[in-house]
């Protein structure tokens, strides 16, 4: 009883949701990073340029920008107004760039990969996936947390 009730306790406690939103959000990470760097490495051919891998790079970016601002720093509470625009700002700067991403993972599969017979469309699909899981990996780290725990 002593192990299941320790396991238990894990996903039931109050830094447990913290816990799993970062496992989780690193998980979904390290995916998107793993699935670019596989593809890259299949057959020798390097049908994926340093220019396609810019685009997982801002990404990763956007991911570190948009988990850089507190939620009281944009909550209607803060008192400093120019604080919070910046911090709204920053953020949408940070989402946008994400979003950008996957737009432009989803132009440069089509136009690249999938319109062009000598090259695998498999790695079109490995470099949205690369972006999709980053985008989801932000999501889940930046709404999955409560940060009201480190305010104590």
């Amino acid at each position: 009883m002593g192990l299941v009730e320790n396991v238990r306790s894990w996903f039931t406690s109050d830094t447990s949701r913290n816990k799993n939103s970062a496992l989780a959000a690193g998980l979904l990470f390290f995916t998107g990073w793993w699935i670019i760097i596989d593809a890259m490495s299949g057959d020798g051919q390097h049908q994926i340029t340093t220019g396609h891998v810019f685009i997982g790079v801002f990404g990763t970016i956007s991911f570190f920008m948009v988990n850089t601002v507190k939620g009281e720093y944009i909550s209607e509470d803060n008192t400093s107004e120019s604080g919070a625009r910046l911090a709204k700002l920053w953020l949408l700067i940070g989402f946008v760039i994400g979003f950008a991403s996957i737009i432009a993972a989803i132009w440069v599969m089509i136009d690249n990969f999938i319109n062009n017979d000598k090259k695998d469309s498999s790695l079109g699909v490995a470099l949205l996936l690369q972006n999709v899981f980053i985008l989801f990996g932000s999501l889940v780290y930046k709404f999955g947390r409560n940060e009201e725990d480190w305010n104590e």
